[in-house]
């Protein structure tokens, strides 16, 4: 028997386009954000690159880079 991939849930433009504002806020401001991502933990810590090609979000926390997909990205917050 397959196995069921869950789908990501759906965001519609103004959703995407609020969450890569934000990220784009805090990049700027060198916040330090909390991201909740799809099936994964929560993210924590400062965003060091936002990679247009890959569309990868590198966040950065005492030295080690995680690096997000945008899309996998359900909620940004700024602290």
């Amino acid at each position: 028997m397959a196995k069921v991939k869950r789908k990501r849930p759906t965001r519609d433009e103004f959703e995407l386009e609020e969450i890569g504002n934000t990220l784009v806020e805090a990049y700027d401001e060198k916040s330090e954000v909390n991201l909740i991502v799809w099936e994964r933990e929560p993210v924590q810590g400062n965003i060091v690159k936002m990679d247009s090609r890959t569309r990868l979000i590198h966040i950065e926390k005492n030295t080690v880079i995680t690096k997000v997909p945008f899309m996998d990205i359900m909620k940004v917050s700024i602290h």
